[in-house]
């Protein structure tokens, strides 16, 4: 089947917000990180993201099912990094390269150059998957909490 992505908008926000927090749920109770999880996300601060200028939200979509979300916050300015927060793909679609798919299919539609993101260290399918995609590690880390360390990478063209 043919992994697509249909912009979202306002009124997908209670939609989206559930997805998240089925597709984070094993990973915020592993991590206990309530403070950058999307898990642990208010409905509210996913409605705050969506009517920002700057964010492209897009259901991932398999066939005509929603199987996931990404974010890109895009300026439109030329030289000005992209950045992709949150993708997550619902845990029963997950390991089928669906998150791969969507990530070419964003840089496809908002530029191939200046992409940034950032990733759970402790978590190497992630870090495996945003590597094969042609992220680099920044060497800038942030600690979270004594389980949780982001890991933050770019992508220049």
């Amino acid at each position: 089947m043919e992994v697509s992505l249909v912009r979202a908008d306002i009124s997908h926000a209670e939609e989206i917000h559930a997805m998240q927090i089925e597709a984070f749920r094993e990973l915020l109770e592993k991590y206990q990180d309530f403070t950058t999880n999307p898990g642990a996300e208010s409905v509210e601060k996913v409605q705050a993201r969506l009517q920002q200028d700057t964010t492209y939200f897009y259901f991932i979509c398999l066939g005509e099912t929603k199987v996931g979300a990404v974010r890109v916050v895009d300026t439109k300015e030329s030289g000005k990094n992209k950045r992709i927060s949150p993708i997550f793909v619902l845990p029963k679609f997950q390991g089928r390269g669906i998150a791969q798919e969507a990530i070419r299919l964003c840089e496809e539609m908002h530029g191939r150059e200046h992409w940034k993101l950032d990733t759970i260290l402790q978590e190497p399918g992630n870090c495996y998957l945003y590597e094969k995609m042609g992220y680099r590690r920044t060497g800038r880390t942030e600690v979270i909490n004594e389980r949780l360390t982001l890991v933050f990478y770019e992508k220049r063209g």
